[in-house]
């Protein structure tokens, strides 16, 4: 039996051989597998070309509500409430009875007041039969003229009582005048403290109600020193009158989160800032014909802020680093740069850029937590106004 036997260097040689083969088939399986990778890596997603718009943007505070008149109902004479004629929340116009209290002591010097008058008159009457009975006996000699001066001086000092009595009854009268308490204006009647047979007068410091002037009224809110500097700084004008002149109406929320169907416009401006809350007031009149709004409440003004022909980018297509806003722009055809971005503020979900891209920019539009600089991707074109569902276009 014969048998081939191999040297042992034709045995390594052999290994080898076989060795390198393996080794070339692993790398080119790796690299098909590595090059299946890279083209699955690069995903398809939306791009936008960035485009302008006209953004407004409604910045919120909280208001309370005042009657553009509110004037406390007061007694001007003392004396027990003998009738109330209206009800809390019930509208009156000017002159309408509002209370009305007892006259009874107030009659009674009325009366005594009347009586003096006829004891004044009586004197006055006496004094001037006195002087008429003198001047003759004087101009014919028969006495001396200073009994008539003593006289004439009694006749001017009953006339001075007469007039004195006079206005005393005509004061007594005015007072049971008073004791009819009607509403100065055309307005709502507030709480009643008081009840029938109260004693009431003009040391009490309650007023016996309120009545409120709420066919205008007023509202009231407050801005942040750094607010009421941006605010104003964006306003037209060169005087501060100029400026709240030229300040767009201004819209009302109301406590139930509707819209007041009115517009109002902003009148004044504090001239002070407020030491303890920083802040400084304002003052909008609105006009208020259905009697809605009320004397007391409360809610939320809404100043509008246009921003015309601004540069929008939608706020999913940005990230923050290190308190930054960025977006990825498409360089070329396919290739995304992170790009930090300048802006004004963020409206409804909108980044209102200043500097950073510029109008036909292409950005990455979604997905922007799954790429990064540098990284490849397959852009598909989507319309811009997809993306700019929540802007509110301003009507010119």
């Amino acid at each position: 039996m014969t048998f081939n036997i191999f040297s042992f260097s034709q045995w390594v040689l052999l290994s080898l051989v076989i060795l390198t083969g393996s080794v070339l088939v692993s790398c080119q399986d790796q690299d098909a597998a590595g090059k299946a990778r890279q083209e699955a890596a690069v995903r398809e997603y939306p791009v936008i070309a960035l485009e302008t718009r006209d953004v407004k943007h409604l910045n919120k505070y909280p208001a309370t509500i005042e009657g553009v008149e509110n004037i406390g109902i007061r007694a001007k004479v003392d004396g027990y409430i003998k009738s109330i004629y209206v009800d809390e929340g019930e509208f009156v116009r000017k002159g309408a009875p509002l209370f009305q209290l007892e006259t009874q002591a107030l009659s009674q010097n009325a009366n005594a007041a009347e009586s003096n008058i006829q004891v004044a008159e009586a004197g006055f009457n006496a004094a001037q039969v006195e002087v008429d009975r003198l001047k003759p006996l004087v101009e014919k000699g028969i006495i001396s003229d200073v009994q008539l001066k003593t006289a004439e001086a009694n006749l001017a000092s009953a006339k001075s009582r007469v007039a004195q009595a006079k206005s005393q009854f005509q004061g007594v009268k005015e007072n049971i005048g008073y004791t009819r308490i009607q509403s100065p204006v055309d307005g709502v009647v507030g709480r009643i403290p008081f009840r029938q047979g109260t004693l009431v007068g003009r040391s009490e410091a309650q007023p016996l109600t309120y009545v409120s002037n709420i066919k205008e009224v007023y509202v009231y809110f407050a801005l942040n020193e750094k607010d009421f500097l941006n605010f104003t700084s964006e306003l037209e004008g060169k005087t501060l009158q100029e400026k709240i002149d030229s300040m767009p109406p201004v819209q009302f929320i109301m406590a139930n989160g509707k819209t007041y169907p009115h517009k109002g416009k902003i009148q004044t401006i504090s001239g002070q800032i407020d030491p303890r809350t920083g802040t400084i007031n304002f003052r909008a009149l609105f006009p208020n014909p259905e009697y809605i709004l009320r004397d007391g409440g409360s809610g939320t003004i809404a100043i509008p802020t246009i921003y015309e022909d601004a540069l929008v980018v939608p706020l999913q297509s940005t990230y923050e680093m290190q308190g930054r806003k960025f977006v990825y722009r498409v360089i070329g055809e396919d290739s995304l740069q992170s790009q930090p971005l300048d802006y004004y503020a963020v409206v409804d979900n909108k980044v209102l850029v200043a500097d950073g891209v510029r109008k036909d920019d292409v950005i990455l539009a979604a997905g922007v937590g799954n790429v990064q600089n540098g990284s490849k991707i397959i852009p598909k074109r989507e319309d811009f106004s997809n993306y700019m569902d929540n802007i509110t276009p301003v009507f010119k």
